[in-house]
């Protein structure tokens, strides 16, 4: 049986470069990830982390450089159908019930291995169906972001600090969810200050901060 994503993906970045306010973030920035590989980007606060994952999904241009997804540029391929991203904010909206936001996402891509009870039971918010977001605690949100992935088949999670507002039983969900995806062929860009509890040989790491 081949696994969800047996289907060969890679993201290629080539010479990126980023200024913000006229300050120079990072140049000449070349790196590949492919199917069943996690990028984790480090960094101190400033460093440009945020602006490249900005980059990366095409939400700004960069000053220098391309972006390629299987051998095309980004704008010209299925990047953004096969691209799922959870950035600092939860993507939620707080009018909408838990199970609205869900098929609101569920709307806009297709269908992954998860039913909607099942990616709810997975992140532990079983029950919570009919409950209005705003009502949620932070964590709570943060977990409702990550059952968005569990209900799509992007094979691509760009992930923006996904540990922020967990306590160490949601970490620990965030990281099995992780090794589940690499696993099954599955791809993840991030920025954390976590540790991560990964198997080495799936992971690289860029950091962003100068050396002087």
């Amino acid at each position: 049986m081949n696994p969800p994503f047996a289907t060969r993906h890679s993201l290629q970045v080539k010479n990126l470069s980023c200024f913000r306010d006229d300050r120079l973030l990072f140049e000449g920035l070349d790196f590949t990830v492919e199917n069943s590989q996690v990028l984790l980007l480090e960094g101190k606060n400033g460093s440009g982390k945020t602006s490249l994952l900005r980059i990366i999904c095409g939400f700004r241009e960069p000053d220098d450089g391309e972006i390629l997804w299987c051998g095309n540029a980004i704008e010209e391929s299925d990047f953004l159908a096969q691209m799922a991203y959870v950035g600092h904010l939860d993507g939620v909206k707080k009018e909408l019930t838990v199970k609205e936001n869900l098929n609101t996402a569920l709307a806009l891509s297709q269908p992954g291995k998860y039913t909607l009870d099942q990616a709810l039971y997975k992140v532990h918010l079983s029950g919570y169906d009919n409950t209005l977001v705003q009502s949620l605690s932070a964590g709570q949100k943060r977990r409702l972001s990550l059952a968005r992935l569990l209900i799509t088949s992007n094979v691509l999670w760009i992930l923006d600090e996904p540990f922020t507002s967990l306590d160490k039983d949601g970490i620990r969900l965030i990281e099995s969810l992780m090794h589940e995806h690499v696993t099954a062929g599955g791809m993840i860009i991030l920025t954390s200050h976590h540790d991560l509890v990964l198997h080495e040989s799936y992971v690289q790491k860029i950091n962003l901060s100068p050396c002087h």
